[in-house]
């Protein structure tokens, strides 16, 4: 059974991990399970507090959690239909904004006041793409022959969930 309002933020690793009852490593308990969906409650250095989808929570070495990729942004207001694509390509000049910074022809605050407020989304999978539509706050889809709004299968929320953590950062003995 899931607590009510559980969301996984985190997966464990496929081989499992050791967990602990405290951020003590002399306070051992069951190890969490392969692939166990966990939601991050707070961090102490390495240590991550995970709650598990039955209510149990165990504290583990964060840094060998996976993290769980989220939905677009969702919807704001009504989902409709978007006729043309070619107006939401056309606001992309994030691009051309950060080309401009690298030669030089931009400075960092002009460039911060060019793409202040700008919020793009472009995902390209073969003859897929995904736009994200700011004037409407929604992601809309096409398969190249006409185009539709991308809905999430949880439906629109009021407003985003917030994790309330930094994101899990992978490090190596080398270094980040």
């Amino acid at each position: 059974m899931t607590t009510p309002g559980f969301r996984p933020t985190h997966v464990v690793p496929e081989h499992g991990m050791p967990a602990w009852e405290a951020p003590d490593p002399a306070r051992p308990t069951v190890p969490l399970d392969a692939l166990l969906p966990v939601q991050l409650l707070e961090r102490r250095g390495d240590w991550a507090h995970a709650l598990c989808s039955n209510g149990w929570s165990a504290w583990v070495d964060g840094r060998h959690l996976i993290s769980v990729a989220h939905d677009p942004p969702a919807a704001r207001g009504p989902l409709t239909r978007t006729a043309d694509p070619r107006p939401l390509l056309a606001r992309a000049r994030y691009r051309a904004a950060v080309e401009d910074l690298a030669g030089g022809g931009l400075d960092g605050a002009t460039f911060q006041a060019r793409t202040k407020g700008l919020r793009i989304g472009v995902v390209v999978d073969g003859e897929s793409v995904w736009l994200y539509d700011a004037d409407h706050e929604r992601w809309v889809h096409t398969d190249g022959t006409r185009l539709s709004t991308y809905a999430s299968d949880d439906g629109p929320r009021a407003e985003p969930a917030d994790p309330g953590h930094a994101p899990t950062q992978v490090v190596s003995t080398d270094g980040p």
